[in-house]
């Protein structure tokens, strides 16, 4: 029951499945297309204007400290799910719509999410500190970083993002983050303040790019021109993904010797995959029938992610409590003298 009510309080899987259904239901098509493609550049632009105004600077410096914790997230968020993303997109794309299958790759070199990464490491009862400092350096570094792996990987099916492309990322997501920053001293406070008000900016921001992105595919006839077995083998893979990226995390994490809080950290921080990036870089990097295909693979990962993570943090959490009390337990028959030490012969 617990886990149920995780799941069903984040409201932002309601908000992202109802951006999917209106677009199905009602898309958004003809003279309004300017309209809303105009509305998703200001809502992009206002994600990363947040985005410089709430990462601090010096967590971010002091964070980095534990460069092996860092270094790790990092090299699994954008070595071994890139390329695994890569290995995935090439299996399909013979097998399903090709872009679609290009999803995949577009999922693998995509960040990890700030938040939830942090939610769900604070309920497993992990470092909440580093997993903060983890997400943020990722996303800041995935401004430049995930356009350009993507590129270089998605050449090598034959997908080439133009010069045009990267002075456009770089005017929608860079420029903004910059002057966030730069407002930082004066702004940071304000957005703290109405923490509310701004958090829903940033999640109905988002939910307007998928909203759209998936009615350019709705209008395009993804019904008519993807076949049903496609969806079953993107949930398959997905399912793959999730279980590489779970499984994989924890498992470097105990590679690395890392002690349990910061093997958590790892957990969620590499595991999860952002939304908040995806949805407004593919709405710049195609057009719009393109990124609602794009999309389709990170939408059921990022869901399942979420849906995942619930019972496995509470099931950390146990472990945890559980590894405590046996501690307390220890410590206090050690300290009773009412209770003859094994140790006495």
């Amino acid at each position: 029951m617990q886990m149920l009510r995780l799941i069903l309080s984040d409201k932002f899987i309601w908000l992202l499945g109802g951006a999917v259904l209106l677009a199905i239901l009602l898309p958004v098509k003809g003279s309004a297309v300017p309209v809303a493609s105009a509305a998703v550049t200001a809502g992009i632009f206002t994600i990363f204007l947040l985005h410089g105004i709430r990462i601090d600077r010096k967590e971010i410096w002091s964070g980095l400290k534990n460069w092996r914790l860092q270094g790790s997230v990092f090299l699994f968020v954008f070595g071994a799910m890139a390329a695994a993303g890569w290995g995935l997109s090439a299996v399909l794309e013979n097998s399903i719509t090709p872009m679609i299958a290009l999803g995949f790759l577009y999922l693998g070199c995509l960040p990890s999410t700030v938040q939830s990464a942090a939610s769900y490491t604070a309920i497993a009862r992990g470092n909440v500190g580093a997993s903060v400092v983890a997400a943020a350096a990722i996303n800041l570094s995935a401004i430049l970083v995930t356009p350009l792996l993507f590129a270089l990987l998605a050449k090598s099916v034959g997908v080439v993002i133009s010069g045009d492309t990267f002075l456009r990322i770089a005017m929608m997501l860079l420029l903004p983050f910059a002057i966030g920053q730069f407002i930082q001293p004066w702004a940071r406070g304000w957005v703290k303040r109405h923490s509310g008000i701004t958090g829903w900016a940033d999640k109905l921001a988002i939910s307007l790019a998928v909203y759209v992105a998936f009615s350019g595919a709705v209008v395009a006839g993804i019904w008519n021109s993807v076949p049903a077995k496609d969806f079953g083998l993107v949930a398959l893979a997905t399912a793959g993904l999730l279980c590489f990226a779970f499984g994989g995390a924890w498992a470097l994490g105990k590679i690395g010797g890392f002690a349990k809080a910061d093997r958590i950290a790892l957990l969620f921080g590499g595991a999860h995959k952002s939304i908040a990036v995806g949805a407004p870089l593919a709405a710049l990097l195609f057009p719009a029938e393109q990124a609602g295909l794009i999309l389709v693979p990170l939408l059921l990962y990022h869901l399942s992610s979420l849906i995942a993570s619930a019972p496995l943090a509470l099931h950390l959490a146990e472990d945890e409590s559980e590894r405590r009390a046996s501690a307390g337990l220890t410590a206090r028959i050690g300290n009773d003298p009412a209770i003859p030490s094994r140790n006495v012969r």
